[in-house]
This record gives structure tokens, C-alpha cells and sequence, in this order.
């Protein structure tokens, strides 16, 4: 290899780095090559400057907004705010200082929505709940696979879903575990029962994550 792995890799590098030599996914996806690499990471690239751009746009219009907006603006704001939010997650290299700047932004929001509320002891509940929501979705997008399992153009295609779960750590999985349903992870445990059973060669932890699947799909069903 010519081209350096990347230090804090976006979405299309991690998922090339979880092909490499992994039995899991289709022979011929696994070789890693300088030429795949340099792609995945110039579309990690290509990624991440198209989110900065848009970024600064929305920062700008955030900050811009008058106390007297109508409602219906800052709802929106807020709702692109966390979709930024869930993009920064799968970003390459550092985002912290990105995802503080829209939590900031997020708080301001959400202090002058609930200000605008009043006294509704109903609506003040409906805040308080989006926010504990908002907070719990935040604490999964620390895990890179969340982020790449919710972003509309992930790289993990239905056919890689299995072999990806099956190649996280045990954190890692658990986290993705709750974007599931139990329908969703009684078809995954089947075909990581089918999977694992065909191939001559497992992968170390891939039959304790398929357990894992497992004992989610258990306690989903209770």
C-alpha cells in the first residue's frame, strides 16, 4: 500500500477498512488497494467540504434569526440543526467542535421555543421529551456504525448490513442494535444463522455478535 490509511477515516474509508480480508463480505470486495482506498477517501473528502459549506450557511441563518420568527422557521431550523448533527457524526477527521457548535445552537433554540410556550404545562412536556430524545440519539451518533447505518447515501448496502453487524465490536453493535425493530433482527438472525453456517472460515467475535443479535431479538419479543 502507497496511500496512508487515514487517522480519523470518514464513512466510505471505515467501511473499506471493514472489508479488508474479512471472510464475511464477497471475495472479491475484500482486497484493500491503493486505488480503492484513494476513492473512499476522496469521497470522504468530496463529503466533508460539500457539509462544511453547507454548514456555515446554516450557522449564518441560525444566528440571524429575529426573536419574532414564526415558529414554523425555527422548527425547521432546529430540525436541520439535527440533521447536521447526524452527519458530523460520520464525518472524517475531527468534528467535536462541530457537533458542540450545533448542540450551542440547539440549546438557544430550544430555550426561546420553550419561552415561547408559556405556562403550557402540556407543550413544556412535549420539549422536555423531544429533548430527552434528542439527547439519547445524540449518545448513539458517538458510535461511527450509527452513523453510517442512518445516512441516507451509507456506504453499508442491504447486502453488507449483516457481515457489517457481525464485524463491529460488541459497544459498537449494541449501540446499532436499537435502529432495529424485531422484525428487522428476527430476518438478520436468520441470515447470520445461514451465514455462518455456509462459511468454512468465521471471523473471530462473529458468532458472539450473531448471539448478541440473538439475545436482542429475545428480549425485543418479551
Amino acid at each position: 500500500m502507497k496511500t496512508p490509511l487515514s487517522q480519523r477515516p470518514g464513512r466510505w474509508e471505515r467501511h473499506l477498512l471493514r472489508k479488508r480480508d474479512n471472510p464475511l463480505f464477497p471475495v472479491d470486495e475484500r482486497p484493500l488497494t491503493d486505488n480503492r482506498l484513494q476513492e473512499a477517501q476522496r469521497l470522504d473528502h468530496e463529503e466533508l467540504s460539500a457539509f462544511i459549506t453547507d454548514f456555515r450557511k446554516l450557522v449564518y441563518e441560525a444566528v440571524k434569526l429575529e426573536p419574532s420568527v414564526e415558529s414554523e422557521v425555527v422548527l425547521e431550523m432546529k430540525e436541520r440543526l439535527d440533521k447536521a448533527y447526524e452527519q458530523a457524526a460520520g464525518l472524517a477527521d475531527d468534528q467535536s467542535e462541530t457537533r458542540e457548535a450545533i448542540t450551542k445552537l440547539l440549546t438557544l433554540i430550544m430555550t426561546a421555543v420553550r419561552k415561547g410556550a408559556g405556562n403550557d404545562q402540556t407543550a413544556l412536556l412535549e420539549l422536555e421529551q423531544e429533548e430527552q430524545a434528542r439527547q439519547a440519539h445524540f449518545e448513539l451518533l458517538r458510535f461511527p456504525l450509527v452513523a453510517d447505518l442512518l445516512n441516507p447515501e451509507s456506504p453499508i448496502g442491504e447486502a453488507h448490513l449483516l457481515p457489517t453487524l457481525l464485524s463491529a465490536s460488541s459497544q459498537d453493535l449494541k449501540a446499532a442494535i436499537s435502529l432495529f425493530d424485531v422484525d428487522q433482527l428476527t430476518l438478520l438472525c436468520r441470515q447470520g444463522e445461514e451465514l455462518t453456517r455456509l462459511l468454512s472460515e468465521v471471523p473471530d467475535g462473529a458468532r458472539e455478535r450473531l448471539a448478541e443479535l440473538e439475545k436482542s431479538l429475545v428480549s425485543g419479543m418479551q
